[in-house]
C-alpha cells in the first residue's frame, strides 16, 4: 500500500546515522503504528523491541537478520519480517530505498 487514510502523522522526523536514514511515524484509528521512511546508501544496523514487518516499496537492499548466517537480497515490491528484541543490519549499495514498518503484535 503506498497511501494511507485516516491516520495521524508525527510532523518530527525519527532521523538516524546522521540523516542517512530517515522516516516518519503514522498512527491508526485501531492504535497501530507505522513508520515510512527512506535509506540512503550504506550499511546500518537497527535493534527491534516489537516484532516488525518492512515492506519495501522503491529501491533495493540486502538484509541479515541476528542469528541467520546469510544476507538476502530484498527488490521493491518485496518485505521481510524481523523477530522481536531481535537486530538486523540492512545495506543500501547505491540509489534511495523507500520502505514501510510495519510493528507486528507481539
Amino acid at each position: 500500500m503506498k497511501s494511507f487514510h485516516n491516520v495521524t502523522v508525527d510532523s518530527l522526523a525519527n532521523i538516524y546515522f546522521d540523516g542517512r536514514v530517515v522516516s516518519h511515524s503514522i498512527h491508526f484509528p485501531d492504535g497501530t503504528k507505522k513508520t515510512l521512511g527512506i535509506i540512503f546508501p550504506g550499511t546500518y544496523r537497527f535493534t527491534t523491541g516489537a516484532p516488525e514487518l518492512m515492506e519495501i516499496i522503491d529501491g533495493t537492499c540486502e538484509v541479515s537478520i541476528d542469528g541467520s548466517n546469510s544476507t538476502k537480497f530484498i527488490p521493491t515490491d518485496d518485505s521481510f519480517e524481523v523477530p522481536g528484541d531481535s537486530a538486523f543490519t540492512i545495506s543500501v549499495n547505491s540509489g534511495v530505498c523507500q520502505y514501510i514498518c510495519s510493528f507486528l503484535p507481539v
